[in-house]
């Protein structure tokens, strides 16, 4: 019922940044928590921040003060501006979306709709 489409990964330098945007399709007919997510190659997948439709955010310890989850509601659109970027921060970053109203830790066994992931790479 929902399609993420995640964009705007690349390459920077430590102390960089970079703006991930997801489109998100039906968004429109439901109500979502909406989360970003980050796996480095032979790690698990870990939490990021999410956002619900009423703007309120929750944020992992590590990016807290760095990135920024935000919405625009009229485009659909979910962002992760990512700022001061340092290289543990390399990863592919998803999106995802939990339907309902509430906002949930980013906690990736509770968001079951899925991105294809856009890469980051910081190099020292």
């Amino acid at each position: 019922q929902v399609q993420l489409v995640e964009s705007g990964g690349g390459s920077v330098q430590a102390g960089g940044s970079l703006r991930l945007s997801c489109a998100v399709f039906g968004y429109a007919y439901s109500t979502f928590c909406m989360g970003w997510f980050r796996q480095a190659p032979g790690k698990e997948r870990e939490g990021v921040a999410a956002i619900v439709s009423d703007g309120r955010t929750t944020y992992a310890g590590s990016v807290k003060g760095r990135f920024t989850i935000s919405q625009d509601n009229a485009k659909n659109t979910l962002y992760l501006q990512m700022n001061s970027l340092k290289p543990e921060d390399t990863a592919m970053y998803y999106c995802a979306a939990r339907p309902g109203s509430g906002l949930v830790a980013p906690l990736a066994i509770l968001f079951g709709y899925w991105g294809q992931g856009t890469q980051v790479t910081v190099s020292s």
